[in-house]
């Protein structure tokens, strides 16, 4: 692993905490390149890495630098069965449908969405936790990279759509208290995911 994975690595186990780190550029031995976020357990073992399944760039930027992943990669953490996704995933619904084939009651999410789609940013972690009945927890940077002023606005949102906590633009921690029970109740009244014909 790399310093930075090694140092939270260190920082999880000195704190007795679940750590999601990503973006981080991880290096195959075939000399490719993935975009892939990191989940670090209490102990400071590394519980998963995911590889970024859609590459950004309309066939520029990260598309010409990286290579896409290919697994869907779910975890057991403090917020139960957790999906992980990485930034433009989250336009792509069919990928969070698919985690849900193994029975997931949590998304997690690192992203880097500019100022200007912010609103879809928005949305679209509401719609994902909506659909899918799960909890969404989705961190988006702000500050500004390569030129491009990022929009914040992380937000942990409940299996019904509702908003438990949204930063604002800045740099900014948010909590929120989660009850997997609230997963089974809402999907047992409303069991929407039954009704699934595609």
């Amino acid at each position: 692993t790399g310093n930075i994975v090694t140092r939270m690595q260190t920082v999880a186990r000195r704190q007795g905490t679940w750590i999601h780190a990503g973006s981080i550029v991880e290096a195959s031995g075939d000399g490719r390149l993935f975009n892939a976020s990191v989940v670090i357990d209490p102990e400071g073992e590394i519980a998963a890495v995911y590889r970024k399944v859609h590459l950004f760039g309309f066939d520029a930027g990260e598309t010409t630098v990286m290579s896409a992943g290919e697994d869907l990669v779910v975890v057991d953490t403090a917020v139960g069965s957790t999906g992980l996704a990485t930034c433009y995933d989250l336009r792509f619904p069919e990928l969070f449908r698919s985690l849900m084939g193994q029975d997931v009651q949590a998304f997690l999410i690192s992203s880097g969405w500019p100022t200007t789609r912010i609103s879809q940013w928005s949305l679209l972690a509401r719609a994902r936790a909506i659909e899918n009945q799960a909890y969404v927890f989705a961190c988006n940077e702000a500050g500004t990279h390569a030129g491009a002023t990022l929009g914040g606005r992380s937000v942990i949102v409940d299996p019904t759509g509702e908003v438990l906590a949204e930063a604002g633009t800045d740099e900014e921690v948010i909590a929120a208290t989660v009850d997997l029970d609230v997963v089974t109740r809402w999907r047992r009244d409303f069991p929407v995911l039954a009704d699934r014909r595609l």
